[in-house]
């Protein structure tokens, strides 16, 4: 098995967080610093990444309603609550699918599945990632438009993305907008109405993929079926061929 796959595999990063650690140095194989991708990893081997050794786990997958005042990360150097702090009886060393912001609540997927992780956060494969976000502005088919062919954020145009007006409230100069895109950008979904001149001032993904927060709690989590799972699998290699 190649080295970036191993690590997958034993849920310590994605893949392509692994061929970073490969070409940083930080990988070693039975006392060797390996630095070339295809190097394999075979039978026996002891694999260290920083020093730590890694092993297969099993593969788990965890749907988890992130509240606000959170952060997306294993740790923070700042103290802070992380959503690994939220899933204390977890053995297994799992990770954010992708980020949601500190101020933004709502789905997020946990896991130490690197090959599904790469599936499901890749923009070809159109996974679908819902939003709901409240604006200051009024929010119309017209100034909402640009966000159906793309708009340029950070130098980087962004897919066509979907968007239904929820609700409109004049008299507070504000609106309810649900916003559906393929990516995962760095504050992607505020850039996106900031361009269009509408600032978000609370947001919410509500669904990721086939999955929504049906009947969990702000802070509470649950872990996928094999339904889940291979719904979300599906849905990556269908829109992947």
């Amino acid at each position: 098995m190649r080295i970036n796959k191993y690590i997958a595999h034993a849920g310590v990063a994605s893949r392509r967080k692994a061929e970073e650690l490969i070409k940083a140095g930080l990988v070693t194989i039975n006392g060797t610093v390996v630095r070339e991708l295809a190097t394999t990893v075979k039978a026996g081997d002891k694999v260290e990444v920083e020093g730590t050794p890694i092993y297969n786990e099993e593969k788990v997958y965890y749907l988890l309603y992130k509240p606000k005042g959170v952060i997306s990360s294993v740790s923070d150097d700042k103290g802070r609550k992380t959503v690994l702090d939220l899933l204390p009886q977890v053995k297994e060393r799992i990770y954010p699918v992708g980020r949601l912001d500190w101020d933004t609540s709502g789905v997020l997927i946990l896991t130490n599945d690197g090959d599904f992780t790469d599936k499901m956060i890749h923009p070809r494969n159109e996974i679908d990632k819902v939003y709901l976000a409240r604006v200051k502005g009024i929010a119309t088919k017209e100034n909402l438009r640009p966000l159906t062919r793309g708009v340029v954020i950070d130098g980087k145009k962004t897919k066509p993305a979907r968007y239904h007006i929820i609700k409109v409230e004049p008299d507070k100069n504000r609106s309810v907008v649900e916003l559906t895109i393929h990516e995962g950008r760095n504050h992607q979904v505020k850039k996106m109405f900031e361009s269009c001149g509408l600032l978000v001032d609370k947001l919410s993904r509500t669904q990721f993929g086939t999955l929504d927060l049906t009947g969990l709690r702000p802070g509470e989590a649950r872990r996928l079926n094999k339904k889940e799972i291979s719904q979300l699998y599906n849905a990556a290699m269908t829109k992947s061929k």
